[in-house]
This record gives C-alpha cells, sequence and structure tokens, in this order.
C-alpha cells in the first residue's frame, strides 16, 4: 500500500451554497473556514462517511462532470433532493434506472431507488475513464485494494484503504479528460514525499510551497489527486 483514501474535494463558485446543499443531502455539518471554503463534516463520529471540502474557484464548471458521487435514495423518488436544492437533469428510461441531477454548481451526480439491503446515503465514487481495467488495476495497487471488471467494460476496486463507501467505479467514456476536475480525491501518504507514487506512474504537478504543504498529482489518466504526508503520531 502506497497510499490511503483521505477524502473528497469539491470546486465551486460559491463554497457556501453547495457546502449547504451537500450537508443538507448527507445530513452533514456545514463547517465555515473562514477563508471563503467550507466543508461538510460527517454529524456522528465514526460515521461511514468522509469530509468534503468545497473549495472556491474563479472558473465556472465547463465540461462534464468526470469524477462523481452515485446516492442511494430512502425513498422511491428524489422528491427530497430536489426540495434540498438539486436540479434534475435525467430521469430513469429505458436505458437508465436511475436520476441524474447537479448540485447548485451543475456538478452532476446519480441517485438510485432503494435497494432491499442498502443504506440510503453514497455508496460509490465513480469516475470516467479512457482504460477503466488499467485505471482500476493503478488504484487498486496503490490503495491495497481489489480490481475487477465486469463484462460491460465497468472496472471497481473494493477493499482500498481508507475507502469509505462500497465501490470506486471506472465507467468508459469516448472523450478524454480535457479540463481540470471540479471533483478529486486526496490520499495519505504511506512514506514523507511521494516517490513511491511517481515510480509507480503518477505525475507530479505541485510540490509543497509557501501555499500549500501537499503535493498535487495525477494518476495515469491525469485525474488530480492531492497526497498529504504521515502527520506525526500516525
Amino acid at each position: 500500500m502506497i497510499a490511503r483514501f483521505k477524502d473528497l474535494c469539491l470546486d465551486a463558485a460559491d463554497p457556501r451554497e453547495t457546502g449547504a446543499f451537500w450537508s443538507r443531502v448527507l445530513g452533514g455539518e456545514l463547517v465555515d473556514l473562514g477563508d471563503g471554503d467550507t466543508r461538510v463534516d460527517p454529524r456522528a463520529a465514526g460515521a461511514d462517511a468522509e469530509s468534503i471540502w468545497v473549495n472556491r474557484v474563479p472558473e465556472p464548471r465547463t465540461a462534464k462532470t468526470r469524477v462523481h458521487l452515485d446516492l442511494r435514495l430512502p425513498q422511491a423518488d428524489p422528491a427530497a433532493l430536489l426540495a434540498a436544492g438539486a436540479r434534475l437533469v435525467r430521469e430513469p428510461d429505458a436505458e437508465v434506472e436511475w436520476w441524474v441531477l447537479a448540485d447548485p454548481d451543475g456538478n452532476q451526480f446519480c441517485a438510485f431507488p432503494p435497494g432491499e439491503d442498502a443504506r440510503p446515503g453514497p455508496f460509490e465514487l465513480v469516475v470516467d475513464a479512457a482504460d477503466p481495467a488499467a485505471q482500476a488495476a493503478w488504484w487498486a495497487g496503490v490503495t491495497g485494494g481489489k480490481a475487477d471488471t465486469s463484462a460491460t467494460g465497468v472496472a471497481f476496486v473494493v477493499d482500498a484503504a481508507g475507502f469509505p463507501w462500497d465501490w470506486w467505479v471506472f465507467v468508459p467514456v469516448p472523450e478524454r479528460k480535457s479540463v481540470k476536475n471540479r471533483m478529486h480525491w486526496d490520499v495519505d501518504l504511506s512514506a514523507p514525499e511521494p516517490t513511491a507514487l511517481i515510480r509507480a506512474g503518477a505525475t507530479l504537478l505541485r510540490e509543497p510551497d509557501d501555499a500549500v504543504d501537499w503535493w498535487v498529482l495525477a494518476d495515469p489518466e491525469g485525474n488530480e489527486f492531492c497526497a498529504f504526508a504521515p502527520r506525526p503520531g500516525r
């Protein structure tokens, strides 16, 4: 294991509005960070959820969301999500059995009907990929998880270190990544620096400096992620 999944980050034009929406949807607590950014924390200690950091960015969303969460609904329709401020993008039809919605910043996510044994809330993180099997294998190797590929070409990782949901999914798409992802994940490193990640195939985009104390890297398909050195005592 080179790294451990840490949390999610979401770019937004208005972090307070976007953070407030996700706090309502996820039943979390909205934390004002005092610098224009916000964070959505799980309310219960030890809850099966992760914080979402909502960061202000100057650029608007201009392309399809390549990283998103899938949510399991507690009821048979997304009425509660719409009441919380979501916008309906697509209803279930002959091709899909879920709703596609967007948050106040336009970031799309999917909502699925209740399952027999499934708890409501996020259950998978979905990433668009040109080569889903290779992406899943790479992230499984980095985080000590297990990768597999379905008959439809969708690949997934389970048992990744620190990953809080059931599935980390990589779906095939025809278009290549063209702009910075609006949602990305952070990882905690096993070592004081990301040398092993870079040797494994990550690209270094930014080193720690006067503004940030973490590394910014990209995976083999260019998905940005942040890597943090181990904290003292851990």
